[in-house]
């Protein structure tokens, strides 16, 4: 069941700040179009996202490293932004099972962004776990996955499972006890791969996730645009163990929206 207590009519939301991983990263151009579309072309983006994104240690993949989305320099950027309509998305959160964390600590990172979201704004949207997908995962994908994800995960299928399950439920409860909208993810929008949502299907998945049906037609945004998206560095990473540090003055895309990155 979805809970909507609390959705807010188009011009009401300035700026949207978005916490997430993988899925996140893979359709931020969709996430601004339905933004830009939903809330007009000014709608500002701040976002804490990454592949292999943890929400409170470090994440290496492959050679790049980030911060925990808690440790990370979005919060203080939050505090300096003068205060707009803001609707906060809570999203991608079973990395952390995967990096051997317990469902316990996993909720309590999530508890506390919602926290510091709920000191911005009362317009939250969090979304649960693919569950269902999960569930259909065979033993032999789920270590193919698990060897390219987490290759220093050495949880069982069932493990992670029974993680998961307790997670989403935890989540359930803390949409309901905070009252802010709880969106459980459609297997539909997942195809062969259990855990990213497919490519066409971001359009249908980013527009339930934000709570907006408007048409994307003029806002959709360049495959430049998208590249550029892409290739902008976060505030703060490690590559090769070095870090790089990018000042975050809000980029300004050229089909509208500015965007800080974390």
């Amino acid at each position: 069941m979805t809970l909507r207590p609390d959705i807010r009519t188009p011009a009401d939301v300035a700026r949207v700040v978005a916490l997430g991983a993988s899925n996140l990263t893979r359709g931020f151009q969709t996430v601004i179009a339905t933004a830009r579309a939903a809330w007009g072309p000014d709608v500002e983006m701040v976002a804490a996202l990454g592949h292999g994104r943890s929400y409170g240690a470090h994440s290496t993949v492959v050679i790049r490293t980030l911060p925990g989305i808690l440790q990370s320099g979005l919060w203080r950027k939050l505090e300096s932004l003068p205060a707009v309509p803001t609707r906060g998305v809570v999203t991608d959160i079973g990395n952390d099972i995967i990096y051997g964390f317990s469902a316990e600590q996993t909720l309590a990172w999530v508890e506390e962004a919602l926290n510091r979201l709920q000191s911005i704004t009362r317009d939250i949207v969090l979304t649960d776990l693919p569950l269902t997908t999960i569930r259909r995962l065979s033993r032999a994908k789920f270590l193919a996955l698990r060897s390219i994800l987490a290759p220093a995960c050495r949880l069982s299928l069932d493990q992670v499972v029974d993680r998961a399950e307790r997670v989403n439920a935890g989540l359930a409860e803390l949409a309901v006890a905070r009252g802010i909208r709880f969106v459980p993810v459609s297997p539909d929008w997942y195809g062969f791969d259990a855990i990213h949502i497919r490519a066409a299907a971001w359009r249908p998945a980013w527009q339930e996730i934000l709570g907006s049906r408007t048409t994307l037609d003029g806002y959709r945004g360049s495959r430049i645009e998208a590249l550029r998206l892409l290739l902008m560095p976060p505030e703060r990473q490690w590559v090769l163990g070095r870090e790089r540090f990018s000042q975050q003055s809000g980029k300004a895309l050229a089909s509208g929206s500015r965007v800080w990155l974390y």
